[in-house]
């Protein structure tokens, strides 16, 4: 008889348990069920977020930042010029495969560099300052993918290649740095992890900052007011370019970089095409092993699954060391690493936005964010490079509550995981989580008591991608301080 009580009470327990789930989400099912798209993405824009894990600094300047940086740099006597026109300079046999294609426009050089061009160069080549408003609109959109016919070959072998030397600059690196944490904050992000490098800037006069001083231009712009009014931590991860020669030397290098500045760089990353096969990851495991002897504890997130065909790329990743996954997309056709991964400690960092411009999946119905996520494996959106794609955090919330009908409980737990999956030291970690959890409850807490009311105040600014494949084209309908 004793049994059944307890059977009795155990079944009521779980009944409760149920009925209180529900009630828990249907405040936000109506949420989805009535609001607007507007109203959708202004709750969004609102809600409190954890940090993104995913972010290339240099891929996440938004091109009018990237203007206004460069002419704000004749303070430092830096003066940027930019290819405008082919006169047909150079012999028809040279390198079109390399980081300096002679038949691509826009691409920008300092004074420096441009007073080494040939005076033929030189005419092919105007100061920013002086484009015509024709040229500067086709400078603006050089940097993002701005066309449906744009996708993977023109983000991989022109982006970088075209900013070439503005993304030489610390300055403008540092500013492109403030203007991502001024737009975050104001979407609720709290910590910012960026893939962005020390190595190979150009002073004025085409000289190199080492490394350190780097840094220290680094430091010093965190460290100021506007700055630091922001609200949002920032960690940034170096990186290698997976395919080049000269990888393995340069892992040896960001292993002892990382080790020596372990306040600011708390990892390092493997970047590059993942459909280039120079760069396969158990390539770099012997390696890996031998810095092991000598680095404690550098922590890992390794771009892998970022490619059309089967493959066991994150599966090997993981046994480089990698703590976290960059996109993943492929790990769906590897049963094995998905149950590995699964309730494990090990995270996907998902780029919606990103994969779908860069034609890994079709469209989004094809994208397997929803099976990782409600198969346990842990997730977090990101936005990859959202300057390329003129989006924000918000949008991948947008498209992922839009296309995957995500409840309040999935949302809160993928903010959560940004934090506890970051490589943030323990003490800050617990510090971000414990106002996460807070401010989260207290978001809650206010739209249950008065609804839209509690938003009043909230005016979201979104950006072209969410205008071209939404038509909520909110910055034309509100006022951006950006």
């Amino acid at each position: 008889m004793r049994k059944q009580w307890v059977l009795i009470f155990v079944l009521f327990i779980q009944l409760f348990a149920g009925v209180s789930a529900q009630a828990d989400e249907a405040w936000f099912d109506a949420v989805k069920t009535k609001a607007t798209p507007q109203q959708l993405y202004t709750f969004l824009y609102a809600l409190p977020k954890g940090g993104d894990l995913h972010d290339h600094l240099s891929g996440a300047g938004r091109s009018e930042w990237w203007w206004d940086a460069a002419l704000a740099q004749q303070a430092r006597g830096y003066t940027y010029y930019t290819k405008v026109r082919i006169e047909n300079c150079e012999p028809y046999d040279v390198n079109e495969f390399g980081h300096a294609p002679y038949l691509m426009l826009f691409r920008n050089v300092q004074a420096s560099n441009y007073d080494k061009l040939s005076a033929c160069e030189k005419t092919e080549y105007k100061r920013l300052q002086d484009l015509s408003p024709q040229q500067k609109i086709g400078w603006l959109n050089s940097i993002r993918l701005n066309r449906s016919y744009e996708g993977r070959d023109e983000f991989f072998s022109t982006h970088w290649q075209r900013l070439n030397d503005l993304a030489g600059n610390p300055y403008v690196i540092s500013e492109i740095l403030y203007r991502n944490m001024e737009a975050f904050s104001k979407e609720g992000v709290v910590y910012l992890e960026l893939m962005n490098g020390a190595m190979g800037f150009l002073k004025p006069d085409g000289s190199v900052f080492s490394p350190d001083d780097v840094v220290e231009i680094y430091r010093k712009r965190l460290a100021s007011r506007d700055a630091k009014a922001t609200g949002v931590e920032v960690r940034f991860q170096t990186s290698v370019l997976r395919f080049l020669p000269n990888a393995e030397e340069q892992l040896r290098e960001q292993y002892a970089f990382v080790d020596k500045h372990r306040d600011m760089y708390v990892g390092i990353n493997f970047v590059g095409r993942e459909d280039n096969g120079k760069g396969y990851p158990l390539r770099f495991l012997p390696t890996l092993r031998e810095l092991r002897k000598h680095y404690p504890d550098i922590n890992l997130a390794i771009h892998a699954g970022e490619e059309d065909e089967p493959n066991y790329h994150v599966r090997d990743s993981l046994l480089l060391g990698a703590k976290r996954i960059g996109h993943g997309v492929n790990l769906i056709d590897d049963p094995q690493t998905m149950l590995l991964v699964r309730d494990n400690h090990y995270m996907v960092e998902i780029n919606l936005i990103s994969n779908l411009l860069l034609n890994y999946v079709k469209d989004f119905s094809q994208h397997p964010f929803p099976e990782y996520l409600r198969f346990g494996i842990p997730v977090a959106l990101s936005t990859d490079d959202r300057g390329m794609w003129d989006s924000n955090l918000t949008d991948e919330y947008y498209v992922a509550v839009t296309q995957f009908n995500l409840s309040w409980k999935e949302i809160v737990q993928m903010g959560r995981n940004s934090l506890t999956y970051s490589f943030l030291d323990q003490t800050t970690k617990q510090r971000l989580l414990r106002q996460y959890d807070q401010r989260v409850a207290r978001f809650e807490d206010q739209f249950k008591q008065n609804g839209w009311d509690s938003l009043k105040h909230v005016h979201p600014v979104s950006y072209s991608f969410l205008c071209k494949h939404y038509k909520l084209c909110l910055q034309e309908k509100t006022v951006s301080h950006e």
